[in-house]
């Protein structure tokens, strides 16, 4: 049996397919080490999603590629998105590869490995629509008292500037018993917060239910004993359905928070997208998604230079990002991807027009969010404990408003010892950028 270093690269969803490899190979007997040095075997689990993540995967196969002249490796293995994507590049362009594994057949992990070890070069692709079995067998890359739960795979939405259909394929969702089985098997091992990924979550369940199952999903995961947190990403604007808003609303454990990712807010720029919402549709969202839940945090995404992005564009969206007053706003320029509509468009933005466009909509997002934690000084939070900093004496965690690893976190000092995963109550004293200072309250 071998070694092996495990590598993810990318997204959330990506993570969740990785701890599924993760514990594929445990159950074969090979052992999970974290010092590359160590290992006989490396995986990859890349992304190809936009420019720069396909450059951070194809240096991170270059660098861990020399542990072969200076360490013990014997085989590299890549898999995820850029070996589905640029499957016959890697054949042709990276002979330091020893495995390729598509992105959906990531149930084949130990056969890559395997083979990889006997010098067969495996190369696993099983379609971008295949769909491996449920398996219970998942080791956790996360702090132990939080996971992702992965509730569908690939897209239907066609968006023009978006390879991920060409990559994962298909909306499929997971059955509802399988994910109600996962998220009891992570509540006995610890876990108090699940957060719900897919390429879309609101569209749960229409493939293989007939219709939008999302809050019944969410119900029954709120019935579990020991989760104490429920958070959901990406849900678009035009998915949101009454239903929904009001699981969020009534369910205590459903965290007071929504990822919902928007893009754009000019009808012509959405349009060329091929998003299926347009501006009134967006205001409408957001202004019942606050009205049903007046404490709800939105997180939202923009992109700043699509092809055609005139300057009025551009400051339309400008003024809705102030009118909107978003919680958390995530700015990307806009990356041509081959094999996408949107590559070919004519009128494609210079980057330092994109750049200088995504600057100033941060720039307004910072004044806004100053202005938001402003408010919240002197307010007390539920918060989850995630660690302490010893050089500091002070403990770090998040409030209901804050997203593992993308928003921010809060700093607060406690007389008492406290253990990662459990729940405080914090004042919050002050604010610096995206993050809240505080002290805890004592009952």
């Amino acid at each position: 049996m071998a070694d092996i270093l495990f590598i993810s690269l990318g997204c959330e969803k990506n993570l969740c397919d990785s701890e599924v490899m993760l514990g594929l190979l445990a159950e074969a007997g090979h052992k999970v080490v974290d010092d590359e040095t160590k290992a006989d075997v490396i995986v990859i689990n890349t992304c190809s999603f936009i420019h720069d993540a396909k450059v951070e995967s194809i240096d991170t196969i270059l660098e861990m590629a020399e542990l072969k002249k200076t360490g013990k490796l014997k085989a590299l293995v890549v898999t995820g998105c850029l070996s589905e994507r640029y499957k016959d590049e890697i054949l042709s362009e990276l002979p330091e590869v020893d495995a390729i594994v598509g992105a959906s057949s990531y149930d084949a992990i130990v056969e890559a490995v395997d083979g990889a070890l006997e010098g067969k070069l495996p190369v696993i692709d099983k379609g971008v629509d295949y769909t491996p079995a449920y398996t219970a067998k998942r080791m956790l890359s996360t702090p132990p008292y939080m996971a992702y739960l992965k509730i569908a795979e690939g897209c239907n939405k066609r968006c023009t500037y978006c390879a991920i259909p060409a990559i994962r394929g298909h909306y499929r969702s997971e059955r509802m018993e399988n994910l109600v089985d996962q998220a009891e098997r992570l509540a006995k091992d610890g876990v108090v917060e699940l957060t719900l990924v897919a390429q879309e979550t609101t569209l749960y369940g229409v493939d293989i239910y007939g219709k939008k199952m999302l809050p019944e999903l969410l119900r029954k995961l709120a019935a579990i004993d020991g989760i104490e947190w429920i958070r959901v990403l990406y849900c678009y604007p035009e998915e949101i359905t009454n239903e929904l808003i009001d699981v969020m609303a009534d369910e205590p454990k459903i965290c007071h928070y929504i990822d919902m990712p928007i893009q754009h807010s000019e009808d012509s720029v959405l349009s060329r997208m091929g998003r299926r919402t347009n501006k009134e549709e967006l205001v409408k969202a957001i202004s019942a998604l606050r009205e049903k839940i007046p404490d709800i945090t939105i997180r939202t995404t923009l992109i700043t230079g699509f092809p055609g992005e005139t300057e009025e564009e551009y400051e339309s969206m400008y003024r809705f990002v102030n009118e909107m007053e978003f919680d958390r706003l995530g700015v990307f320029s806009y990356s041509p991807e081959e094999g996408t509509k949107a590559f070919d468009m004519p009128d494609q933005i210079d980057d330092s027009v994109k750049e200088s466009r995504r600057d100033e909509l941060m720039e307004l997002q910072q004044a806004i969010s100053y202005e938001r934690d402003e408010k919240l000084v002197g307010k007390t939070f539920k918060v989850l404990v995630e660690g302490y900093l010893y050089e500091d004496d002070i403990y770090t965690g998040r409030t209901y408003m804050d997203t593992a690893d993308i928003d921010g976190k809060v700093f607060f000092t406690s007389e008492e010892e406290l253990i990662s995963g459990t729940f405080v109550n914090v004042k919050i004293t002050d604010f610096k950028e995206y993050d809240l200072i505080g002290e805890i309250i004592y009952d």
